[in-house]
C-alpha cells in the first residue's frame, strides 16, 4: 500500500473549506495585539494568547531588534555546540528567580520542552500519571519515553490517587499535569497533588505555558499561586504566551535540570531560540516586575467577560482563568458559529472533537491585559447578538 494513500484519502478539511466555515490557517496581515485586520477589515482579537499584552510594547520590540543587531537573526546551531549566548544563560537564571527555583533551562519552543524533559527523565522502568486533558506536548513526550504512561479522568484526583495505589512501589512516578488548561480555563488542584506527590512518593511536574506570568502574586504561575512552590518539582512554560516570543523553559533544582541539559534530545539536537526571542523574554520579564498592574487589569477583564457571558445565558464551563471557553456542542454548529462571530468582527477560536471530548465543541476566548471595556462591550454585544439568531440562547 502506498503510505501517501492516507493523505489523498483525506477529505474533511477541503469539505469543510467547500462549506465556507473553514476557520483555520487565516493570513493575518497587521496587527495591534487587541485588533488584526484579515482580508482587510479590522477584528477584535479574543483568540490570542499574549494575555500581557506585550507583542507590541516599544521596549519589548526595541530589546528585540537591539539583539538582532548585537547577534543577527539566528545562532544557527544547537545550544550544546555555537548556539548558546549570554543571553539564553541570563534568561535562565531570571527564570530561576521568577520562580524561585534554583536553576532553568530553556528550549526552543514550548512543545520542545515538554518533549524533551519527559522523555529524558522517564525510562523503562517509570510510570508517568497524566491528565486526559493535559496538552499534547505532555502526551507526545510520553509516547517518546521508555515508561508506562497512566491517564486519569479531568480533574479526578480520586481516580489519580487509585492508579498510584495500584502502582508497583519499586518503579520512579511522574505526576504530569497542566497549571492551567488551555481548553477549559480551569486551574489544576495542586494542593491535593502535592498531598498525592508526597504520599505515593512520586515527583510533581506542572506545565504553567497558561499560567505564568497570569497566575501567582508576582505571575510566576500556579505554584505560587497555592503558595506550594517547594512542593512542585518541575515547572516549564512557554514564551509564546505572556511573553510575547518563542521558546519553552524548565525550572527545578540544579542536578536535575543539569541531567535535562544532557539528556533532552529536542535540546540538544535542535537550533537554539534566536538571541532575539531571549531579549524579547527578559523585557518582558522587567515589565512584568515593574508593572503588576497589567496582571490586574487581565484579571478584570476575564471577570467581566465571565459575568457577561454567563449572565447573556452561554455555558462558559469551569473557568477560573482568563481563557473562557463557549460551549456550543456540535462541531460542526461550532463552525457556524465561529463564522458569525469573524463576520460580525470577532476574532475567536474554534475548538471541536477530538481537541476536546466529544459533543463538547466550544468557541475559545481568552484576554489581553490592554483590551479595552469598549472592545469588551463589543464582543459581547456580538456574541449576545449572533448566539440569540441561531438559537444557543
Amino acid at each position: 500500500m502506498d503510505i501517501f494513500a492516507k493523505a489523498v484519502q483525506f477529505t474533511r478539511a477541503k469539505e469543510l473549506q467547500a462549506t465556507g466555515f473553514y476557520p483555520y490557517f487565516f493570513p493575518v496581515e497587521g496587527s495591534e495585539a487587541t485588533e488584526v485586520v484579515i482580508d482587510g477589515r479590522r477584528r477584535v482579537m479574543v483568540g490570542s494568547n499574549n494575555y500581557l499584552g506585550l507583542t507590541h510594547d516599544p521596549r519589548v520590540v526595541e530589546a528585540a531588534q537591539a539583539a538582532i543587531r548585537k547577534y543577527g537573526s539566528a545562532c544557527t546551531g544547537s545550544r550544546f555546540l555555537n548556539g548558546n549566548t549570554d543571553l539564553h544563560e541570563r534568561l535562565e537564571d531570571e527564570l530561576a528567580k521568577l520562580t524561585g527555583k534554583a536553576a532553568g533551562l530553556v528550549f526552543s519552543t514550548g512543545f520542545q520542552t515538554n518533549l524533551g524533559v519527559i522523555s529524558a527523565l522517564v525510562s523503562r522502568n517509570d510510570v508517568v500519571y497524566i491528565d486526559k486533558l493535559n496538552h499534547a506536548s505532555i502526551v507526545d513526550g510520553c509516547f517518546l519515553s521508555l515508561g508506562e504512561t497512566v491517564r486519569f479522568r479531568h480533574g479526578d484526583l480520586d481516580d489519580l490517587e487509585s492508579q498510584l495505589r495500584r502502582s508497583d512501589e519499586g518503579k520512579g512516578k511522574l505526576i504530569a499535569v497542566d497549571g492551567v488548561f488551555s481548553m477549559e480555563g480551569d486551574i489544576a488542584d495542586l494542593p491535593r497533588l502535592t498531598e498525592l506527590r508526597e504520599e505515593y512518593g512520586a515527583r510533581l511536574l506542572v506545565d504553567d505555558a497558561h499560567a505564568i506570568g497570569v497566575l501567582g502574586p508576582t505571575g510566576a504561575g500556579t505554584a505560587e499561586h497555592f503558595g506550594l512552590t517547594d512542593q512542585v518539582d518541575l515547572i516549564l512554560g512557554t514564551f509564546s504566551k505572556s511573553f510575547a516570543s518563542i521558546g519553552g523553559f524548565v525550572v527545578g533544582d540544579e542536578p536535575v535540570i543539569h541531567y535535562i541539559k544532557h539528556n533532552a534530545r529536542s535540546l540538544i539536537f535542535s537550533a537554539s531560540m534566536p538571541p532575539s526571542a531571549c531579549a524579547t523574554v527578559l523585557a518582558c520579564i522587567d515589565v512584568l516586575r515593574q508593572e503588576p498592574e497589567r496582571r490586574l487589569r487581565l484579571w478584570d477583564h476575564a471577570r467581566k467577560m465571565r459575568a457577561g457571558f454567563t449572565s447573556l445565558g452561554f455555558d462558559i464551563g469551569d473557568s477560573q482563568a482568563p481563557i473562557i471557553p463557549v460551549i456550543i456542542g456540535d462541531n460542526f454548529r461550532t463552525f457556524q458559529f465561529w463564522k458569525a462571530l469573524f463576520d460580525n468582527g470577532v476574532f475567536t477560536n474554534p475548538v471541536v472533537s477530538p481537541a476536546v471530548p466529544e459533543n463538547s465543541a466550544r468557541i475559545r476566548t481568552s484576554y489581553i491585559a490592554t483590551h479595552t471595556e469598549e472592545q469588551l462591550d463589543f464582543v459581547l454585544e456580538v456574541f449576545g447578538r449572533v448566539g440569540r439568531s441561531m438559537g444557543i440562547i
